[in-house]
C-alpha cells in the first residue's frame, strides 16, 4: 500500500465522520427550529396566555355533579328552585330541598356557615372570615355594600352586577334576579325526576316494590312502572340516548359491510391476475384512490347537501370511504393468491364462477373477514362524529350537550356510553375474529402417542 493510497484513505475518512459530525448537529437544530415555528405560528403563547384554570377546573366539576339553583325574581320576590336550573327538574311550588327554608324571609344554608338570606328587598350573604355582603337590586342597580378593605379574587362587583364564588356554592345578583347555585357530587335525577312517585327510593325498596302486588301507578304493573319512569326520564332521556346509540352502531354496521359487499366485486376488476386489460385496473384503481382520498366527513357534508340529515347518510358516507379502502386491500389480496388452488379446482371441471367461489375466496377470507371486523370497529368511533353532522346517533346528542356549555354532566353520561359501546364492538370482533378466522379459541387436545415396545426374541 502505497503512501498516496494511505492519505487517500485517511482523507476519505476525515470527510466522513465530518460529515457525520454535520448530521449529529443539523438535525436537532432542524427539530428546534420547526419546534420554534409551530410556537410562533400556532400562537402558543397567546393560548397560554387566553386558558384558565379556573375555568376548567369548573368544567370537570361540572362533569362528576350536579348543581341546584335557587332564584329569586326580584321584582316581585318569586322563589324558584330547580336543579341544573331545567323547568323539567323544578321543584313543586312550596316545596324545597332541607338546606332551604321559605317563607317572607328565605334562608339558604350552603354549609360551614355559610348562608344567603332572600328578604323582601335586600339579599344578604353571611361568609366565614370574611363578614357579610348585602345587596338591594333595583332599578339603580345592585347597590352592594362590602366590608372594608380590597375586593378579593373570588368577587366580581360592578353597578349591576355582583358574583361571589366560594367553596360552598355561588351568588349571582343583577337588577332583576338573584341566583344561588349549590354543588352536590352525582347524578341527581339520572333515574327518575321529581315527580316520580319512585324518586328518592332505594335500591332495597325498589325491590320490595318491584315484587310487591300493590300497584304504585294504576294500570301498570310496579316493574313496568319502576322501567317506565327510568327509560321515559324527562332531564336524562335514557330512551332517546339508547336509541341514539343504536342508530350510531347501525351506521357503521351499515357502511362497513355495505363497502365490503361493493368493494368485493370491484377488487377483482383491480386485480393483475384476474383483469388482463390494463386500462380497467387503472381505472379502477383510481376510482379506489378517488373514493378513500375523500374524508369520510367530507363526503357526510356532501351527501347532507344531496339527502339531507339523517343516519342513513353518515352509512353512506362510511361506506364510499371504506369501498376505496377495501377495494385496495382486497385486490392486493387477490393477488397474492395461490393459482395452484384454482386449478385444482378447475380440474375438477368447475366453471369460472366455482372456481372463483371454491379457489378464491376461501383463501383471501381470513384477510376480508379481519379487515371488515376491524373497520368496524374503528367505523363505530367515526359514526359519532360523522352523526354530529348529519344529525343522528349519540354524535348529535353529544354535540348539543356540548353547546349548552352547562350540562357537563350530561356529556360525562354520552361519552361513557361511547366508551362501552367502543369496548362492546371491540370485544364482538375479536370474539367473531377468533371463531371465523381462527375456528373458536378452545385448546387442541393432544393426543398422547403409544410407547414403542422394546425389542424382544423374535417369535419361531
Amino acid at each position: 500500500m502505497t503512501v498516496a493510497t494511505l492519505a487517500a484513505m485517511k482523507t476519505e475518512a476525515d470527510r466522513r465522520f465530518h460529515r457525520k459530525k454535520l448530521w449529529a448537529f443539523a438535525l436537532p437544530t432542524v427539530v428546534l427550529v420547526y419546534l420554534a415555528f409551530i410556537f410562533v405560528s400556532f400562537d402558543m403563547a397567546g393560548v397560554l396566555g387566553r386558558s384558565s384554570a379556573e375555568n376548567a377546573k369548573t368544567l370537570v366539576a361540572d362533569s362528576y355533579s350536579y348543581k341546584t339553583h335557587v332564584s329569586r325574581d326580584n321584582r316581585n320576590g318569586a322563589v324558584e328552585i330547580a336543579i341544573e336550573g331545567e323547568r323539567k327538574g323544578a321543584y313543586p311550588e312550596g316545596t324545597a330541598p332541607d338546606w332551604v327554608a321559605l317563607g317572607d324571609t328565605t334562608v339558604i344554608d350552603l354549609g360551614d356557615g355559610h348562608v344567603v338570606t332572600f328578604g323582601e328587598e335586600m339579599v344578604g350573604y353571611d361568609i366565614p372570615g370574611y363578614g357579610t355582603v348585602t345587596a338591594r337590586p333595583g332599578r339603580q342597580g345592585v347597590q352592594a355594600e362590602f366590608p372594608p378593605g380590597d375586593l378579593p379574587e373570588w368577587i366580581n362587583a360592578s353597578k349591576n352586577r355582583a358574583t361571589i364564588t366560594t367553596d360552598a356554592g355561588r351568588l349571582t345578583i343583577t337588577r332583576n334576579r338573584t341566583e344561588v347555585l349549590r354543588y352536590f357530587t352525582g347524578w341527581e335525577l339520572f333515574f327518575f325526576t321529581l315527580e316520580s312517585p319512585f324518586h328518592g327510593k332505594s335500591f332495597g325498596e325498589l325491590v320490595g316494590l318491584a315484587f310487591s302486588s300493590d300497584r304504585v301507578v294504576p294500570g301498570m304493573s310496579n316493574v313496568a312502572a319502576i322501567w317506565d319512569g327510568f327509560i321515559n326520564n324527562a332531564m336524562w332521556r335514557h330512551g332517546e340516548v339508547y336509541w341514539a346509540i343504536f342508530e350510531t352502531i347501525l351506521m357503521a354496521f351499515l357502511g362497513t359491510f355495505g363497502a365490503a359487499i361493493v368493494a368485493l366485486p370491484l377488487g377483482f376488476m383491480a386485480a393483475r391476475n384476474f383483469t388482463p386489460l390494463k386500462s380497467v385496473r387503472f381505472a379502477m384503481r383510481r376510482v379506489f384512490d378517488f373514493l378513500r382520498g375523500v374524508d369520510a366527513l367530507i363526503w357526510t357534508i356532501v351527501l347532507a347537501r344531496a339527502f339531507g340529515p339523517g343516519p342513513l347518510t353518515g352509512a353512506l358516507a362510511i361506506l364510499l370511504t371504506d369501498t376505496g379502502s377495501f377495494g385496495k386491500m382486497f385486490s392486493e389480496a387477490l393477488e397474492n393468491v395461490d393459482g395452484k388452488q384454482i386449478e385444482g379446482v378447475q380440474s375438477t371441471g368447475a366453471k369460472p364462477l366455482q372456481r372463483y367461489r371454491f379457489g378464491v375466496i376461501p383463501q383471501i377470507t381470513p384477510v376480508l373477514l379481519s379487515q371488515v371486523l376491524y373497520y368496524l370497529e374503528s367505523n363505530t368511533r367515526s359514526a359519532t362524529i360523522i352523526g354530529a353532522i348529519t344529525g343522528g346517533g349519540i354524535g348529535l346528542m353529544l354535540t348539543q350537550a356540548m353547546m349548552t356549555q352547562k350540562d357537563w354532566e350530561e356529556v360525562s353520561y354520552y361519552i361513557v356510553l361511547i366508551i362501552l359501546m367502543v369496548m362492546a364492538m371491540d370485544w364482538l370482533s375479536g370474539m367473531l375474529r377468533r371463531r371465523l378466522i381462527a375456528g373458536g379459541d378452545a385448546p387442541v387436545k393432544k393426543t398422547k402417542t403409544p410407547p414403542t415396545p422394546k425389542a424382544g426374541p423374535l417369535p419361531v
